[in-house]
């Protein structure tokens, strides 16, 4: 099953919004369970892409605010995979 047309939804700025906020929530507030990050980006990103649409908001805005947040959880996931390999980060 392909879901490349999954990516005309994404927003990069929404996107880039989600992946910091996630990173801080992450490493910083440790009251937060690692479970409720992928939920909160994706509120974070809905809402964010439905503010920066805002005089013309539909169900496409809403869906793309929800990709793009659920991406961010992704793409932090990547991103930590490829620094930390086999456990180690590198330079170790």
């Amino acid at each position: 099953m392909d879901l490349n047309f999954l990516f005309e939804y994404v927003n990069l700025v929404v996107l880039g919004i989600c992946l910091c906020l996630g990173y801080v929530i992450k490493t910083s507030i440790p009251l937060i369970n690692n479970q409720y990050i992928p939920l909160i980006m994706l509120g974070v990103g809905t809402l964010c892409n439905v503010l920066v649409n805002i005089p013309n908001i539909n169900a496409t805005i809403i869906l793309g605010g929800m990709i793009s947040g659920l991406a961010s959880t992704g793409l932090y996931e990547a991103m930590r995979n490829l620094v930390d390999k086999d456990g180690k980060k590198d330079g170790e």
